[in-house]
């Protein structure tokens, strides 16, 4: 994408926006911008009720999926699907162009990364793991389902321009070191702090931005593993300049009419950038409490459950090279070695290239790739032992060790903790340039889909608006009860971790009587996205905190007399809440929704 002569220098995300929004210079706290992609992955009902809503016919924009994750089925799972609950995924999709990526196909980020994504594109989404997809040179943004929904009907959203920080990577990367290791590498430099300053000083979202000699080395698999770190860190994004390495990748994959060139203008105006020199990166892990170590510091410490693959952290030539490393060996007494394949591409590429059978010759379990793997629904990490893995953990569950693929491989050689480097030799990978293709679990035909679901989804009931003074409950976690035990209005989440604050952010599920968040930090992301849903953002500083924290309800005023912020005289001391949800934003908390006032239908 090439700016046009007079216009201002561009970082990659402001160029992507620029050229679809019906203001190219971005000006405002909020603009209009159209939509390429669309991706659904936890919240397909909620989104094709909302663009139902709308009036929508059928979908017109260049790519709609939902990914069905739901790969064991039990009980609960099928009562879901047949109450047309919030996992579930409306059958009759394809007859509104929205394709259907059945149970199997693997992990959205990996297989959407392969079979959908494009560079230089807007993709929205529900799903922060789909910020992998930033590897390919596509700008991932989380939205509401509200968001989604308009974007499904009318191709286009408000959307908040967002900031850059630049990752200059230069050097390379010594062997047994994996772009794990420097995703690690990165969260241990502080990348989050830097984040959460500069959204607080701009009020806006924060993009990644990686650049220099050694990001264009990485394939685009790694460039992947690197662009996943940004809900970690709370980034709204994060991308790759979009190059020959990026041609290539799209011509394996059979695709290459998808390349479109991207890189930032010289001068583009970055807020910070951070420089990291790939030589000094050593083999890491991050422990469970979130601290990100070298592997000498639990050297020696027992294993019990190994995951490899995931939707993050292992590449095809990573899985290639666990399976080389462990050719021969045996899963020590009292460890589950677990292989969990992120797409169904590289779980062929495997079985072609017999690193499969190497794997379960090891005593390996192959796992499918259903998404409560990942949130530790299934196969939890056991007590009383180590349970390390390549994916990140998702915000509010349950913790385990995590590390690159070779450590993992130490791991399984030895039953313990350890540098990979204590093997032998190096390995030496060739990933097949010849790759499986064949889409045959996306579900595209649209005969018969329209009769499939008897139960048309609705869109969420906009909340009231706040019009009137409010009386609310407070829930200091991000769950939301089956009923109130007061008589209020509704609930205020009352959230003192960044942790709780992305769990808020990231439930797209049911949010009944849910109006207010109270935090000390709110990632800019989240403002928007619960904003889009009538519930409102209130920053407080520590001691504020402190005194809000105990109370059983909050009182606050109409939304016009909030002012610069809300003085609160609680029992445990004064507390002032700073409404952080502004102009256009503020307007969907009159409305309760994003919703437009006027439906427009779609042809």
């Amino acid at each position: 994408m090439r700016a046009r002569a007079g216009d201002p220098p561009r970082t990659m995300p402001q160029k992507i926006l620029a050229g679809r929004a019906a203001d190219p210079q971005l000006r405002g706290d909020l603009v209009q911008v159209k939509v390429d992609q669309v991706v659904l992955s936890r919240s397909a009902g909620r989104a094709l009720g909302e663009a139902l809503a709308l009036g929508m016919k059928k979908t017109s924009i260049e790519v709609a999926i939902a990914y069905d994750g739901t790969c064991v089925t039990d009980a609960a799972s099928l009562q879901d699907a047949e109450d047309r609950g919030p996992r579930s995924t409306p059958a009759e999709l394809p007859g509104f162009n929205i394709q259907i990526a059945r149970p199997g196909i693997g992990f959205p980020g990996p297989v959407h990364l392969e079979r959908f994504a494009a560079p230089a594109r807007l993709c929205l989404t529900d799903d922060p793991r789909l910020a992998t997809v930033g590897g390919v040179g596509m700008l991932a943004l989380v939205v509401s389902p509200a968001m989604l929904g308009q974007a499904l009907a009318t191709g286009s959203v408000w959307l908040r321009p967002p900031r850059s920080v630049q990752i200059h990577l230069g050097g390379r990367a010594r062997p047994f070191i994996c772009a794990r290791d420097v995703a690690l590498e990165l969260l241990r430099r502080g990348l989050d702090e830097v984040v959460r300053r500069i959204e607080a000083e701009h009020q806006a979202p924060v993009v990644l931005e990686f650049a220099g000699p050694s990001a264009r080395l990485l394939s685009v698999p790694e460039r992947a593993v690197l662009a996943g770190i940004a809900p970690q860190v709370g980034a709204a994004a994060a991308i790759f300049v979009s190059d020959e390495k990026t041609e290539v990748f799209l011509r394996d994959q059979r695709r290459s009419k998808a390349h479109r060139a991207i890189v930032p203008d010289p001068g583009a105006p970055c807020e910070e950038v951070i420089s990291l020199d790939l030589g000094t990166v050593d083999p890491l892990i991050m422990d469970e409490d979130g601290v990100v170590r070298p592997v000498r510091d639990l050297q020696g410490k027992p294993v019990g459950q190994v995951v490899l693959g995931g939707d993050s952290g292992a590449t095809l030539r990573d899985m290639l090279a666990a399976a080389m490393l462990l050719k021969s060996k045996r899963v020590p007494s009292r460890l589950d070695l677990l292989v969990s394949p992120p797409s169904r591409q590289v779980l062929e590429v495997l079985a072609q290239s017999g690193a499969l059978v190497d794997l379960v010759a090891t005593g390996a379990r192959i796992v499918e790739p259903d998404l409560r793997v990942i949130s530790s629904e299934v196969y939890p990490p056991p007590k009383g032992t180590v349970s390390l893995r390549t994916a990140d953990p998702e915000p509010g569950r349950p913790r385990f060790v995590v590390g690159s693929a070779e450590t993992l491989a130490y791991a399984v050689a030895t039953g313990t903790v350890g540098d990979p480097r204590s093997f032998k030799r190096p390995v030496r990978v060739t990933v097949p340039r010849a790759l499986p293709t064949d889409d045959v679990l996306v579900l595209r035909d649209k005969k018969g889909t329209e009769s499939q679901g008897t139960k048309k989804p609705s869109g969420a009931t906009p909340a009231d608006g706040y019009k009137e003074a409010l009386n609310l409950e407070v829930l200091e976690s991000a769950a939301i009860p089956a009923t109130r035990t007061e008589k209020t209005e509704g609930f205020i989440w009352v959230l003192d971790s960044l942790d709780a604050v992305r769990r808020a952010g990231d439930t797209h599920l049911v949010r009944e009587h849910v109006r207010g968040l109270v935090a000390v930090t709110l990632p800019r992301q989240v403002v928007t996205t619960l904003a889009s849903e009538g519930i409102a953002c209130f920053l407080v500083d520590d001691a504020g905190m402190k005194a809000i924290k105990g109370q059983k309800t909050l009182a606050l005023p109409p939304l016009s007399k909030w002012g610069d912020g809300i003085a609160l005289t609680l029992a445990k001391g004064k507390a002032t809440l700073k409404p952080a949800t502004r102009g256009v934003e503020a307007q969907w908390l009159v409305a309760g929704t994003s919703r437009p006032a006027s439906t427009k239908k779609s042809s």
